[in-house]
């Protein structure tokens, strides 16, 4: 099986089961006083690395609850069981799987999945990203005036409140308006899908946004970091744009 289509059943059924849990009881555990993991997250990564290691055996994980394992294939799957495990805990439907797959230190093929809305986002590298099927376009908005952006802020927010919320200031003072879903990996998906016109956040894993780049890169937008210099995910600072507001996000950024 294609990297791209293991990752699907891996997603898919990580996301039945979240749905399992999702408004039931399940236990919480914190590893940070704003950071949660749940027993959701647990369940669903240990179904997403179950299905991967029998579908790609030697094959390198990188996975945020469990940690990096090794392999020989020269593949490595980068995975959250629950990008938006917050939301989750107060019952609000908005979180996803993520699964990204890279070769030779490139992400090759990425998918994101929000089983409340049964969305599958995919993406492969040079053939174009995807939901349910249909092709994606990012939006073509011009000007920050007329924009809507999504971010989010990191766990040590309160440790720095006003160095945290500097850029928010700045893009709330310059756009239509801002978002904060809580999930970096559907956040850019949205941006992929035309839905948001930029995001940019701080501090992030890198299971945040490897499989959530790709799809706005194959929609037809531009994935930098802070600085506009070429992302990558171990970077954890991003800005992904339609691609035309890319510099105007960059001038109040730098």
């Amino acid at each position: 099986m294609k990297p791209l289509a293991v990752a699907v059943e891996a997603a898919l059924a990580g996301g039945d089961v979240l749905k399992g849990y999702f408004g039931g009881d399940f236990r919480i555990f914190y590893k940070g006083e704003l950071n949660l993991v749940t027993e959701a997250d647990l369940a669903s990564e240990k179904e997403v690395v179950s299905i991967l290691k029998k579908r790609f055996p030697g094959a390198a994980i990188l996975a945020e609850e469990s940690g990096e394992e090794k392999g020989a294939s020269g593949f490595r799957f980068i995975i959250d069981p629950l990008d938006g495990t917050t939301n989750f805990a107060h019952g609000y439907p908005v979180f996803a799987v993520s699964i990204a797959c890279e070769e030779a230190d490139e992400v090759v093929a990425g998918v994101v999945y929000d089983p409340v809305r049964d969305e599958l986002f995919t993406a492969a590298k040079g053939k174009g990203a995807f939901l349910n099927g249909r092709r994606l376009r990012v939006s073509a908005t011009k000007g920050l005036g007329q924009a809507l952006l999504v971010t989010g802020f990191p766990y040590d927010l309160k440790e720095d409140l006003s160095g945290n919320l500097r850029l928010f200031n700045r893009f709330m003072g310059a756009s239509r308006a801002i978002r904060r879903d809580g999930s970096a990996a559907l956040d850019l998906c949205h941006v992929a899908a035309g839905r948001f016109d930029g995001f940019w956040e701080e501090k992030l894993g890198p299971w945040d946004t490897a499989a959530g780049a790709l799809a706005v890169e194959e929609a037809g937008g531009r994935v930098t970091d802070l600085a506009g210099g070429a992302f990558h995910y171990r970077k954890g600072a991003v800005v992904a744009s339609n691609s035309i507001l890319h510099d105007q996000m960059l001038g109040l950024i730098l």
